[in-house]
């Protein structure tokens, strides 16, 4: 079999679907929490350090640690879940360290002035954080926040480790069973580079979507040729 006949087979197309999933709850929880952390560090000093804590811990220590962590210790407390939510905890919990800082830094990014004519303008502290703040922001975060996207694509591979049945696990067991490391390991690789082939295209449509400038220079119509021959400064 030819790593392509591979890469078409439905156990491939199955295993491909299941990283994708995998990848989008991560990443929607990692950013969900990762903004809850951002805001979280303006609050007082206790809540502060828990979180500058909670940021250290998880950027700190390896990806795999946490993910076996979560996979071998929880049940030991009583908490039983099947791989892929152990995955899903574990890689969740990772990247909301990374968008929390992110997120922070965006947030640091929007000029103070605009606040400040917010609440000239009477505006309350949460509508200018969701009517002025958190647009500007998501602006600046959304190339950062492309980037861990697809890196939590490529760092999903490592849930195989605890039996998530995902590209990486479908190509080593495939490989196992006929000896061709190649093919197998070839066809996950066409899955891979599709998938962030279609997440880079999506992305940067959003950006295209979020950039004001682009908008506001397709909004512009030219002038009618008829003024422009009528007008003397257009000769």
């Amino acid at each position: 079999m030819s790593f392509l006949d591979k890469a078409l087979s439905e156990q491939f197309f199955s295993a491909a679907a299941l990283t994708f999933q995998l990848t989008v709850l991560s990443m929607v929880l990692g950013v969900a929490g990762g903004v809850v952390l951002a805001l979280a560090k303006g609050a007082p000093a206790p809540l502060r350090w828990l979180v500058d804590g909670y940021v250290w811990l998880f950027r700190g220590t390896p990806v795999l640690l946490q993910l076996i962590f979560v996979f071998n210790v929880l049940p030991l407390w009583g908490l039983n879940f099947s791989p892929f939510t152990c995955a899903v905890i574990a890689l969740s919990l990772n990247e909301i360290a990374y968008m929390a800082e992110i997120v922070r830094g965006g947030l640091l990014g929007v000029d103070r002035g605009q606040r400040t004519a917010a609440r000239m303008l009477g505006l309350s502290e949460a509508k200018i954080l969701r009517w002025v703040v958190l647009p500007q922001a998501a602006r600046l975060v959304l190339p950062p926040t492309g980037n861990q996207f697809i890196g939590m694509l490529k760092t999903s591979a490592l849930a195989s480790v605890v039996s998530v049945q995902d590209l990486m696990l479908t190509a080593q067991r495939q490989a196992a069973a006929d000896f061709d490391y190649t093919g197998s390991l070839v066809a996950a690789a066409l899955h891979y580079l599709v998938l962030t082939t279609l997440f880079t295209i999506a992305l940067r449509q959003v950006e295209r979507r979020l950039d004001v400038t682009r908008r506001a220079a397709s909004r512009r119509s030219p002038a009618p040729a008829s003024t422009a021959l009528l007008d003397p400064a257009a000769r």
